[in-house]
């Protein structure tokens, strides 16, 4: 089982690679969904992580809270955070955007402003000579699940290697939403992974990874620091 921290800041690292964790989602402001840490934050984790054998870092790449519609200014933003972080040793990057319907409400998958971040990974990638991987984060839970399948299908495409999903409505149990990540997990096959988070603990781990037969999970208290 690979157990993913998600972690604020480099403060809880090394407690949360000791107490199991094999990989740590790095970001900055958690109690706004999370953005992305700055240059020295980044650098400190990079040195922690690197001490621990196996041990990876991925980095959200978010400019600010709320919604994942970004201006063409937070676009270029994101992708020179991006070339930072995979100069800089992160093992990959947390991305993900939207943009709003043309008719209705809500929010699709903005496929054309992901595959631009996914190719800059990509790049950086090729440069190092060490592919990056690419998470697409929970702005997938703001999608109407009619089209989550098509968003997996695109985002397998375009080269991202996991999905961060909650699986249903954040104030969810994630009990509550085991059918919905079933058929997530099916449709994705082998082509990219499901990682379920948001509301699993070290308490309940095991029980959520028997019940969607997954051997990857997601979260702040995924491992008992």
């Amino acid at each position: 089982m690979l157990f993913e921290y998600c972690a604020e800041n480099f403060t809880n690292i090394e407690a949360a690679l000791r107490a199991g964790a094999d990989r740590i989602e790095l970001c900055d402001n958690l109690a706004q969904g999370g953005t992305t840490p700055s240059a020295g934050v980044i650098e400190q984790a990079v040195r922690i992580v690197r001490e621990h054998e196996g041990a990876e870092l991925r980095v959200i790449i978010r400019p600010r809270r709320g919604n994942f519609d970004y201006s063409k200014a937070e676009m270029r933003a994101m992708e020179t955070d991006i070339r930072y972080a995979g100069a800089n040793g992160v093992d990959g990057v947390v991305l993900g955007c939207l943009k709003r319907r043309s008719k209705g409400k809500g929010f699709e998958l903005d496929l054309d402003a992901t595959g631009r971040l996914v190719k800059v990974t990509q790049g950086v990638g090729e440069m190092r000579g060490r592919e990056l991987g690419i998470t697409f984060h929970m702005a997938f839970d703001a999608l109407d699940e009619a089209e989550q399948l098509t968003a997996i299908d695109a985002l397998a495409e375009l080269g991202v290697d996991h999905i961060l999903t909650h699986g249903g409505p954040a104030n969810t149990p994630i009990e509550d939403n085991y059918e919905h990540l079933r058929a997530l997990i099916a449709h994705a096959g082998d082509r990219l992974t499901i990682l379920p988070g948001g509301g699993i603990t070290a308490k309940n781990a095991e029980q959520v990874a028997c019940a969607l037969g997954v051997d990857e999970l997601h979260g702040t208290k995924i491992v008992v620091l």
